[in-house]
């Protein structure tokens, strides 16, 4: 198996130390380099060409030149981009501008990796809690849609699917429900396919949008 390589660009050396420390245990990631600025990315990027550059600079002038040059450029190397800051501008303009993927900086190492893998994979990722924020205006008939099938849904499922939107990994579901890991990917599989969606962050948004009817009609 071929590893996912990676690069890891932070200012904060502390933090910095664990992101890669997280990646590096799963047997799937490779940290191939890590910086403490933008043009150490774009570096990276044209002489390493990493899979995926976890991002962890602030939309500086320095960091929102990074970005278009990682997205023209160098597009082979994804961007998944980390912040401590919920700013939906922020995340809207970073997506436009060529990111893959936003995930908080207080995110779990489960979702880290996952985020990384569903990205190198082609799918974009938001932190499903930040992405119901930042989508609350979604078209109404995909909500509608959604209505219906969220009917289906048991009283379990439901359950679960509510801690998907807060943001919770499967992990962290299984420990508040007292359930296995196992368990919980067995249900989202179930929920996911109920709901005719392929991501935890789609089954988020319809069920924000349901929480949410006068926001999501916006």
């Amino acid at each position: 198996m071929t590893a996912i390589r990676l690069a890891v660009i932070d200012d904060h050396p502390l933090f910095r130390a664990g992101v890669v420390h997280t990646l590096d245990a799963a047997p799937d990631l490779k940290v191939i380099g890590q910086g403490s600025s933008a043009s150490e990315a774009l570096k990276f990027a044209e002489k390493r060409q990493p899979d995926i550059i976890v991002f962890g600079i602030s939309l500086s002038i320095a960091g929102i030149d990074a970005i278009e040059q990682l997205g023209s450029r160098w597009s082979n190397a994804k961007l998944l981009m980390m912040s401590g800051v919920v700013d939906a501008e922020q995340v809207r303009f970073a997506m436009q501008k060529g990111a893959w993927g936003y995930v908080m900086k207080g995110v779990s190492g489960t979702e880290l990796i996952q985020a990384v893998r569903l990205v190198h994979a082609g799918e974009r990722y938001v932190t499903p809690a930040l992405a119901a924020r930042l989508f609350a205006a979604v078209p109404a008939a995909p909500v509608d849609v959604g209505a219906d099938a969220l009917a289906g849904l048991t009283d379990r499922e439901e359950g679960i699917l509510a801690l998907i939107a807060e943001g919770l990994s499967n992990k962290e579901i299984g420990s508040r429900l007292e359930l296995s890991e196992k368990t919980v990917k067995h249900y989202l599989t179930i929920i996911l396919d109920k709901l005719h969606v392929r991501t935890r962050v789609q089954a988020a948004l319809l069920a924000y949008g349901r929480a949410h009817p006068i926001a999501a009609h916006s």
